[in-house]
């Protein structure tokens, strides 16, 4: 596949910080989407990252393969039995016609060709399948935190990818071409310290971008507003993410 790794790639050079310090999806938003489906065999999570919904996914679905067009997220995904990690892009993932009962995308479907993709979903979904995408968008702690982070937000947000907009959005225009079905709210939420905190906003497209193309480190001119609205740097805060999820049958 030659074009392969012509892919949109803004994570691939710091996977290992991705790994870390991205946050992790609750267990009842595994168990949402894999209520949708009857059958519980076969479910391809694409565009897995470091494989962070695919381990919850294992506790619902005998087999997992989880795809990502970069071998380098790949190779710092967790491992687990019933999780097969491999690379290969979104809209080519080389699964068998009709295998998935589910077919899962988080915080990555706006990076995608959607056209192909979806074609992709339905060659591969099964006739009763599912197709569930979901995607969080800026967090909250509390008002002193929250106002440093709107004004951090602000110096960034010029240098996020013309996708990033869908999030912005809550996938309200998101193109899905298939019937939908009603999901329930998930709460996402972490226990964070400061340096957590700081490690997350790190991950960024939009900061690596910023960075690289004025020589100004957003994080470092921020952290000493940050560290004073936070207090205790090792007091952990509640972080919460507004979280989209839609859902529809393939077939």
């Amino acid at each position: 596949m030659p074009d392969l790794f012509r892919f949109k790639d803004h994570f691939s050079g710091h996977s290992g910080d991705y790994a870390r310090y991205r946050p992790r999806y609750p267990s009842s938003l595994f168990s949402a989407v894999s209520s949708l489906t009857p059958r519980h065999e076969n479910c391809w999570d694409a565009g897995t990252g470091n494989g962070q919904a695919a381990v919850g996914l294992a506790a619902h679905f005998a087999e997992v393969v989880a795809t990502d067009a970069s071998a380098e997220q790949i190779a710092h995904a967790t491992p687990h039995p019933r999780v097969t990690y491999r690379v290969a892009p979104a809209e080519r993932s080389g699964l068998p016609d009709r295998w998935a009962d589910l077919v899962t995308v988080g915080q990555a479907v706006h990076w995608f060709d959607l056209k192909n993709f979806f074609e992709e979903v339905r060659r591969v979904g099964a006739a009763d399948g599912v197709l569930a995408v979901w995607a969080y968008d800026l967090f909250s702690v509390d008002e002193k935190v929250d106002e440093v982070f709107s004004r951090f937000h602000e110096g960034v947000e010029g240098y996020w990818p013309l996708e990033r907009a869908l999030v912005a959005r809550r996938y309200a225009d998101l193109p899905f071409p298939f019937q939908e079905i009603p999901v329930p709210p998930v709460t996402m939420t972490a226990a964070w310290d400061l340096e957590r905190t700081l490690g997350y906003l790190s991950t960024w497209s939009a900061v690596k971008r910023c960075t690289k193309e004025t020589d100004r480190d957003p994080i470092a001119e921020f952290e000493e507003p940050f560290a004073k609205a936070w207090g205790d740097p090792r007091d952990e805060k509640t972080v919460t993410w507004p979280l989209v999820l839609r859902a529809g049958r393939i077939g």
